[in-house]
């Protein structure tokens, strides 16, 4: 048996299972939808994919779309899904619950920007920024992988938020819908700094 490293946390980050909204295109943000028959069926094939993974605790946003799936994958294993508001989706304000397409525009100058540049964008009043979710999100990934050094655990939360943290930690830029539903980040952590192992599901901005 290969001895686990201590020295690092390994994170799985995946993006829970499809809703109606995700499948009429508009905007979720911090609505709290539920997952759909589709979303159902992802989060069950997820867990056929994890099967053989150890997780040590399994965590995840507290919005439901999140939570159902967590559920579908940590009950079969006899686990409880613990959940936080640290991990919901980037709060979107005027633009939840509209179109997609409203965005457009939105999407179009957001592309343009500097890495820098992104992190402090704040367009209207009420949309969180990159750097507010970093805040946030980063933090709590950093606090659960010292509290988990060498054991591996398992973390459902939201499309926007993985794209934030994958454009943060790499120099490629992911755009929106890049992030399939229930598609997973691979990453290990000592707490500090995070190394990117696997992307499953989400698509290579190169292509």
């Amino acid at each position: 048996m290969v001895k686990a490293d201590q020295t690092y946390c390994t994170l799985y980050l995946a993006r829970h299972g499809q809703t109606d909204w995700n499948a009429q295109g508009i905007t979720q943000g911090q609505a709290d939808i539920p997952l759909n028959a589709e979303g159902i069926k992802q989060a069950q094939a997820l867990r056929q994919i994890l099967k053989e993974i150890k997780f040590e605790a399994v965590f995840s946003s507290d919005l439901i779309r999140a939570k159902k799936t967590a559920e579908i994958i940590a009950l079969e294993r006899g686990m409880a899904a613990e959940t936080t508001h640290f991990l919901r989706e980037r709060r979107y304000g005027k633009f939840d619950g509209k179109p997609q397409e409203l965005m457009q525009e939105f999407y179009n100058k957001w592309e343009r920007l500097s890495k820098k540049e992104r992190l402090s964008y704040k367009p209207y009043e009420n949309y969180e920024t990159d750097e507010e979710i970093i805040g946030r999100y980063i933090t709590f990934l950093r606090e659960v992988a010292v509290l988990y050094l060498g054991k591996t655990v398992l973390i459902v939360s939201h499309g926007g938020v993985m794209r934030v943290l994958l454009n943060h930690l790499s120099e490629k830029i992911y755009f929106t819908n890049s992030i399939s539903n229930t598609a997973f980040i691979k990453l290990e952590s000592d707490g500090v700094d995070f190394f990117i192992k696997e992307l499953k599901g989400i698509k290579n901005p190169d292509e």
